[in-house]
Parts: C-alpha cells; structure tokens; sequence
C-alpha cells in the first residue's frame, strides 16, 4: 500500500490569522499554484480533509474524492480567524509552553486532534492491499502521521517543514511503515 499524502496550496492570509478548521481562502492565483503541482493521477481512492482550501485541489486533480472530518486542521476553537497578535496573552503564553496538553478556548489540543487524525490513519491502514490512496490535508495531520511512523516525540513535530502543495509519500509493506519521499 501507497500513500500519498499531499498539503494545499498556499493560502491568502496577509493578516496573520489563526486559523485550523476556519475556511481561510486559498492564493488568488491558486490555479497557477495548481498547475505546478508534482502529483500523480493514478489513485484508487482519495480522501480529502473537507476543507475548502483541500476540496479545491481535489476537484481540481478531476478525480472522485470523499471526504473526513478527521483530516481537519487543528481546532482553535474561539481563536479562529483571529490575528496571532490579539490572542490575549492569558490565554496563548500557556499554550505556547505546552501545546500539547493545552487548548485553544473552545477549541481542541494537540492530543485530541492526534486521536482523531491517528483514528482514521489505523482505520485506512488496518486492511494492507496494493491500493495507493491519495489524502489532500493539512500540515499538522501530516505532521501527526509522520510523528505515529517515525515514532518520534509529539513535542518535535514542528521541526518538519511541510511544504504548501508539497507530496509526501509513505508504503505500507508487510506490516512496516516507511517514509519514501517528502516534500516532492
């Protein structure tokens, strides 16, 4: 089994917004952005997080797709489309120290998404075929599967650079995960 894991395109946020589950609106020339990807076509299923920024490239790559909630960006909850800056401090300086265990008001932690995103990661991988699946997401699912694969600690998930429109390509081969390619 092959899975191709693969981020939108950049996103228009001039502003610096906080945003996970907030639709934030792609580049404006996102299609040029599109035509430039290194992505493949030949898949059997694709799964997309539902997203705008996501459902676009799909629709775009003109294939059929369904969607997971579980591919979602992380939840800020009532940080949402609010600028970094304004964030009150109370409330972002304990996340900042300990953005695993703390949440966004209203929002999730970086374990409450880790389960959601690994729950459906057991589930796509529990059955090993030769199927080579496609998922368009976003850079902290990517990151949270890549830390289950390479079993490194959760704190260091943000040392991996995931690419805007970037492939990162993972097999599944008689019960062993390895990490093909990134940032393709």
């Amino acid at each position: 089994m092959e899975i191709h894991l693969i981020r939108h395109t950049a996103v228009e946020n001039p502003s610096g917004l906080c945003y996970g589950f907030a639709e934030m609106p792609l580049k404006e020339d996102y299609i040029k952005d599109f035509t430039i990807l290194n992505l493949e076509r030949d898949f059997n299923r694709v799964i997309s997080s539902p997203s705008r920024r996501c459902t676009f490239l799909a629709e775009y790559i003109q294939l059929n797709y369904a969607t997971d909630e579980r591919l979602r960006e992380m939840n800020f909850g009532n940080w949402e489309m609010k600028p970094w800056a304004e964030i009150p401090e109370e409330e972002i300086n304990p996340w900042y120290e300990d953005f695993i265990h703390v949440k966004a008001s209203e929002g999730e932690n970086l374990l409450e998404m880790r389960a959601r995103v690994i729950n459906f990661w057991k589930e796509l991988t529990a059955t090993e075929n030769g199927d080579k699946i496609l998922l368009v997401t976003h850079a902290g699912v990517i990151r949270l599967i890549l830390q289950t694969v390479l079993q490194f600690p959760l704190e260091n998930m943000f040392k991996l650079h995931i690419g805007y429109g970037k492939r990162t390509v993972i097999e599944l081969k008689e019960g062993y995960f390895s990490v093909k390619e990134m940032n393709l």
